[in-house]
């Protein structure tokens, strides 16, 4: 067994952890930049993976990268990696602001590459992740252990590992190798037989249910998919430019100072701009599908509109399914090969950070404005959390939009609490004659 200790552990190297590694990179002393350490449980860095689908497109825009907006000059910019790899004239040429998905991707990889302290350590899963505390409470450290038999201790711990993908609790129990969650389609999709007539329940009506149902048409080319969704139909996403403002890195800031009725509206409102929408381009053309199978007369497709849902069981290799029609009435039962679940995430803390909250003893797992989690009096220690912070943090929390500006708060906080304290540089990248207080 091995032990490792390092001021600065972060769990997950994904978008938001590798956005705070940039940061540390270009902000913080080398000493502090060289003792951190990112922990990610795949073999490569990889945004998405389960619906990394050729075809994808983001919804953002490439400047909206890690860390073009704190920094436009850093080499670790979108466009950059376009130049590196030969891209940037063909990317030009595509006259897109939004990249596909798969090459997100390729550039977060490109980034956790290129980083020339913070490391990344792949293929690391972690077993457990408790405080390291004195006989009062208070925290003055933190211990992963990882399935490998490893441990790594720090002072300073980041989880950024998304939230837990959603399951709806008529599906739990079932067979996975018959229910699939939409992050884990593209890992699984080899192993399904491509036999004529296998039939496929599509759940959700987003555009991740919306992607699963386009996509498998190509992927079992014989199989015969039916869309269920509770919604009266599927909609565009509400961007307007005017509320796509609430995706700026400084609204973070006014959303945190808001009472609690402002928060709910504004999180209500801007549900259907993130959650229940489609981008206009997968809408047209799943619409096309639809409309040349019905040309056609295959009834390949079939999409069903105000369904719920409400029973789910396996019988042999054959999930049935128990449908109620709000807008009749009537209940029926459809039986399924293979049912794919586009029903997102859920919007609780992930388990990991559940389970730190058990082992602190807390009642609710609560952030301040610099996402530093409340901890014991008399803690030393720090954790931050990325990503699930909507409720205080805004809409925008567990999205690309605000990567770079939140990495550099949580840098900055970062560097203020390493011991020693270490100077802090001001926003232009000059290093003040004074340290940074901690």
């Amino acid at each position: 067994m091995s032990k490792h200790d390092v001021e600065v552990l972060a769990i997950g190297a994904g978008p938001a952890n590798l956005s705070l590694a940039v940061a540390l990179e270009e902000l913080a002393p080398v000493r502090l930049a060289e003792e951190t350490l990112l922990l990610e449980r795949g073999d490569a860095v990889a945004w998405q993976r389960g619906m990394l689908l050729p075809w994808a497109q983001s919804q953002v825009s490439f400047l909206k990268d890690l860390v073009t907006l704190r920094n436009p000059r850093s080499k670790f910019s979108f466009v950059n990696f376009l130049h590196e790899t030969g891209r940037l004239e063909d990317f030009i040429n595509l006259s897109s602001f939004t990249p596909y998905r798969s090459e997100i991707s390729e550039y977060h990889r490109w980034v956790a590459e290129s980083l020339d302290r913070v490391k990344v350590r792949y293929g690391t899963r972690i077993s457990s992740l408790l405080p390291s505390r004195d006989e009062r409470g208070g925290v003055h450290g933190w211990v992963a252990r990882t399935a490998d038999g490893a441990t790594f201790t720090s002072r300073q711990l980041v989880v950024g590992i998304g939230r837990d993908a959603n399951v709806p609790a008529v599906f739990e129990g079932l067979d996975t190798d018959r229910v699939v969650h939409s992050t884990e389609y593209l890992t699984r999709v080899s192993e399904w037989s491509k036999a004529a007539g296998q039939r496929v329940a599509v759940i959700g009506g987003a555009q991740s249910a919306a992607e699963l149902f386009h996509s498998v048409q190509t992927d079992l080319p014989h199989c015969e998919p039916v869309l269920i969704m509770r919604s009266i139909g599927l909609q565009n996403y509400q961007s307007s430019k005017f509320t796509n403002e609430l995706f700026y890195g400084d609204f973070v800031e006014k959303f945190y100072r808001a009472d609690g009725d402002a928060r709910a509206q504004i999180l209500r409102e801007m549900h259907q701009h993130n959650y229940a929408g489609l981008a206009p381009e997968t809408l047209e053309q799943l619409y096309r599908d639809v409309y040349l199978d019905r040309r056609r007369g295959t009834k390949r497709l079939a999409i069903r509109t105000m369904t719920d849902v409400t029973a789910a069981k396996q019988v042999g290799d054959e999930i049935i399914l128990t449908l109620s029609h709000r807008l009749t009435g009537t209940t029926e039962e459809i039986v399924c090969d293979l049912v794919l679940l586009g029903t997102g995430f859920r919007s609780e803390p992930p388990a990991v950070i559940r389970g730190l909250a058990d082992a602190l003893q807390l009642d609710e797992v609560e952030v301040g404005r610099d996402y530093r989690l409340d901890l014991p009096p008399g803690s030393t220690a720090s954790c931050y959390l990325q990503g699930v912070n909507e409720a205080t943090h805004g809409i925008s929390d567990s999205l690309l939009s605000v990567l770079a500006h939140r990495s550099e708060e949580l840098a900055r906080t970062v560097i203020r609490h390493a011991a020693p304290a270490a100077p802090v540089p001001e926003p232009d990248g000059r290093t003040p004659a004074v340290a940074g207080s901690r």
